[in-house]
This record gives structure tokens, C-alpha cells and sequence, in this order.
């Protein structure tokens, strides 16, 4: 593979990426078109059509880079088979990328994420095994509407902190 030709493309990606998450934050997906996106990323219609089918396969793509990136910070904890229940990473990463996770989050694709990392094992130890999935719904909802009101909050506390926030819910189980 031709690796400039790679970086290039690359490159023009990420412009793409970052312009339409730009242009969420200002208005409704709906009202996006290509040609303002390429506009806002300075690169040709041809470019972006090279990358993408469409807006939607844009957000497909967001999606998929924002659900690699979540992985990655829990790598070592699948490949040694542990969960630490450390969201202090989660929440270090979302404030590091706070205009793509406003933008994730404005365009709905929250709705569309089941979360993996919940831990069942620790949940049965607390809760009827039948009764998983609403608590893993409740959790979902939670840690959801923490993090959001963290973002419209200009992510003002520490990851640490919010993380301890997340613990004290969760204190009187046993």
C-alpha cells in the first residue's frame, strides 16, 4: 500500500471528522449537507466521497472511532480477563475530546451503544441474576446523564472526581 497515499487520506479523514463534528455543535444533523462539511474541512466533495457514501456513513465512522478508542483504554484488562470498574479512563478520555463526545452525544449515538464492560459477575453478587438487565439499564441510563451533564458542565471536575461521584451511587452495596 502506498503509506503517503495512506497519511493523506488519513489526514483528510480526520479534517472531515473534526469539521462535521464542528458544525453539530451548531446545528442539527438534519441541516448538515456535504458541501458545507467539505467547505468547513477545505477539502474537495471527490475527498470526501473517497472516505464516505454519505453523512450517514460519516457518523458510522465517528461511531466506530469513538467505540475503538473505548476499547483501546480498556485493552489490557480483556487481555489479562479483569475489570478493574476504573471510569476514571473513561472519563480522562471523554474530557480530552469533549467537542466529539458533545457532538457524539447531539447526534444520538449514545442510543445506539450497549455497554460491554458492565460487569455481571460483580452485579450478581448484588442483585438477583434475573433481574441483570434492568440494572444494567439503570447503570446505562445513569453513567449516561452523568457524563452529558459533566459535558454541559464544561467537564468542571476531575475525572477522579466524577468517578468517585459514579462510586458514592454505588457505596451502600455490599
Amino acid at each position: 500500500m502506498n503509506t503517503v497515499g495512506n497519511k493523506r487520506k488519513q489526514a483528510s479523514q480526520e479534517k472531515i471528522e473534526n469539521a462535521f463534528t464542528a458544525l453539530v455543535r451548531e446545528k442539527d444533523v438534519s441541516e448538515i449537507s456535504v458541501t458545507e462539511i467539505c467547505r468547513k474541512a477545505e477539502v474537495n466533495r471527490s475527498t470526501f466521497y473517497a472516505s464516505y457514501t454519505d453523512i450517514k456513513d460519516l457518523m458510522d465512522a465517528i461511531e466506530e472511532r469513538m467505540l475503538a478508542d473505548f476499547h483501546d483504554l480498556y485493552a489490557d484488562e480483556e487481555a489479562n480477563g479483569y475489570n478493574s470498574n476504573d471510569f476514571s479512563k473513561l472519563f480522562a478520555h471523554i474530557k480530552e475530546h469533549q467537542d466529539f463526545y458533545r457532538a457524539y452525544f447531539k447526534m444520538g449515538l449514545d442510543l445506539r451503544f450497549q455497554p460491554e464492560r458492565y460487569d455481571t459477575n460483580l452485579a450478581e453478587k448484588y442483585y438477583p441474576s434475573g433481574d441483570i438487565a434492568y440494572h444494567r439499564a439503570f447503570f446505562r441510563a445513569g453513567i449516561t446523564a452523568l457524563i452529558k451533564l459533566w459535558l454541559e458542565n464544561g467537564c468542571d471536575l476531575s475525572p477522579d472526581r466524577l468517578f468517585t461521584i459514579l462510586k458514592d451511587e454505588y457505596r451502600n452495596k455490599q
